[in-house]
Order: C-alpha cells, then sequence, then structure tokens
C-alpha cells in the first residue's frame, strides 16, 4: 500500500477532477474540493491544494501527476520532551504507540500501536492528525474513520471485568500498561512483516527501566530500537495517529456500556460519574460495577454512598 500527497494549482486540481470523473463520490471530506475512489486508490484534492492518493495504487496513481512533496520535519513542541531521541525521528518510519482510559471510572484502557512509514507523514498531516488532547471527540473519530481504512495497527482492549480481576492479584495499572503496550507492538510487527519499522515510540507513562521491569516473566518482550519519550503525540505523528485510534475506540465502548446501561455514561473521574454509577447500582445493583468501572477507584465509594449502600 502506497500514500502520497501532492501540491497542485487549482487548474491542475480541475484537470485530475476531470480525469476521474467516473469514480468521483458525493460524501466529501471537510475542506476537499472533490473526492474520488478507484478499485485501488481513493484520490482526495483539498483546498489548500493538497491532493492525496491513498491506497494500493496511490503511490502509482500520484506519479501520473508530478512528484510528491517531501515531508516536513515536525518539530517538538518542548525542548524537553524527545530531546534524547534521534533528530530526525519526526521523518522516520516507526510504530507509534499510546493508550487512552486509564484516568476513566467507566471504560476499558485501551491501547493501540499504529504503523506510520515516512511516505504517509504528508497524508496525515492533511487528514489533520496531531495530539488528540486538543481534539474534540467528533473529530477524532472523523479522523480516525479516515486512517482506519489504510493504516496498519494494532488494537488492545483490557475490559473493565478484567482489568478489576487482574488488579485485585495485585498488578498494578502501570504493569497492565507495559503489557498491553508490549502485545500491541508485538502484534503491530507481525502485522508489517518482513518489513521493520526504523523505531519504537511509547508515549512514555513510566521510565525505560520500570517498563521492562513489569515485562519480567513474558515470554516475547520487544526490545530493539524500542523509544520513551513524553509528548510523544507532539514528537511523531504514528503517536498521534495511535492516540486517535485508541480514542475512537474507546468511545465506541463508551457507547456501548451507554447502550447497556440504559443512560448516558459520563467519562472522566468527576462528581458527575458518582451519580452515573450511583444510579448503576440503584437500577442493576452493586454486583454489576465490575463489568462498568474500576472498581479500586475511590468513586466506588461515594457512589454506594450516594445509592445508599
Amino acid at each position: 500500500m502506497g500514500n502520497s500527497v501532492l501540491q497542485k494549482s487549482p487548474e491542475e486540481i480541475r484537470k485530475i477532477k476531470e480525469y476521474y470523473s467516473k469514480f468521483l463520490i458525493e460524501k466529501l471530506p471537510p475542506g476537499s474540493v472533490f473526492a474520488a475512489k478507484t478499485p485501488s486508490c481513493a484520490i482526495t484534492a483539498y483546498q489548500s491544494g493538497k491532493v492525496l492518493f491513498q491506497g494500493k495504487d496511490g503511490e502509482n496513481e500520484a506519479a501520473k501527476w508530478g512528484a510528491a512533496t517531501a515531508a516536513s520535519a515536525k518539530k517538538s513542541p518542548a525542548s524537553v520532551p524527545g530531546a534524547h531521541l534521534p533528530k530526525n525521528i519526526a521523518e522516520m518510519s516507526i510504530i507509534g504507540s499510546d493508550e487512552v482510559g486509564t484516568g476513566d471510572y467507566f471504560g476499558p484502557i485501551t491501547v493501540v500501536a499504529a504503523y506510520v512509514r515516512r511516505q504517509d507523514i504528508p497524508v496525515l498531516k492533511e487528514l489533520g492528525v496531531q495530539d488528540s488532547k486538543n481534539l474534540k471527540d467528533d473529530k477524532i473519530i472523523e479522523i480516525a474513520k479516515q486512517l482506519v481504512p489504510f493504516l496498519p495497527y494494532s488494537l488492545m482492549t483490557l475490559h473493565n471485568e478484567k482489568y478489576n480481576e487482574m488488579q485485585m492479584k495485585g498488578m498494578s495499572q502501570g504493569k497492565l500498561k507495559a503489557l498491553l503496550h508490549n502485545q500491541a507492538i508485538g502484534h503491530m510487527l507481525e502485522k508489517i512483516a518482513p518489513e521493520k519499522p526504523e523505531a519504537i515510540l511509547i508515549d512514555e507513562f513510566a521510565k525505560e527501566a520500570i517498563y521492562f521491569a513489569h515485562l519480567k516473566g513474558q515470554k516475547k518482550i520487544i526490545r530493539d530500537n524500542v523509544l520513551f519519550s513524553t509528548k510523544a503525540e507532539g514528537i511523531h505523528l504514528g503517536v498521534a495517529a495511535a492516540s486517535i485510534i485508541a480514542r475512537y475506540a474507546f468511545v465506541r465502548h463508551f457507547e456501548n456500556l451507554s447502550k447497556r446501561a440504559g443512560f448516558t455514561i459520563p467519562k472522566g473521574a468527576g462528581p458527575a460519574v458518582d451519580k452515573a454509577a450511583a444510579r448503576l447500582i440503584i437500577e442493576k445493583g452493586v454486583e454489576i460495577l465490575p463489568e462498568y468501572v474500576k472498581l479500586h477507584f475511590a468513586n466506588t465509594e461515594k457512589a454506594k454512598k450516594i445509592a445508599r449502600v
């Protein structure tokens, strides 16, 4: 699969649109001029003048219209995060790994490892991939739906029932996250084999030594070219893409939880969450909590008090 971006004038874009006139589609992505889909390539032209070619024949189709624009280096948002990383890491082909849901009382921990090749970087920039913390859920969903058809990724979901079981056996949340990242990265390496990434970048939630200590005893531990950095979403789009896909999956899980509960489940761990958990206890019984929440959070006792259990 190849993806390319070209910078074209309005007149050139009109010619490209005419060429693919038989394949034009009605539903256009935000900010686009036209979109077309051939059996082996999706073409999207934007008001910025950029034209994206995505899919199996993306690079070949783009070559008909000129040379692809080179990916420009993305600077780290701060001098400290990523200072120890290769200077050109923003341009490298890497597997980025990130997680969501660790601070939420409801909902599972979701980890995604995504592989972004250097030639995919301009495409991801055009799609608006960035630090998911700067994006609202509706925008995350919009971007994720465009990423998942072509971007290689591995998704790991630790539902709360299993989370609570493992936590009660003495596993810390840090250890659980390390296990999930290691598994997601391992699956990603298998998916892209024999191709290998230039590096693997994990959004740092624990120092390197602690991370690998958490993995002690595992049959397969991914160590080669594994790098760690805080604020990694701003260092490489591979981590940002992983975070967006993880958040998308997390939001979908919340929708399913809400359907099962019969009312909207709030995110986070604030007072609204306490009230929602109390309602769940009143309507379905306290024994249902392990399927929905992380029991060791302080919210559990608060909810019980509200529900007078």
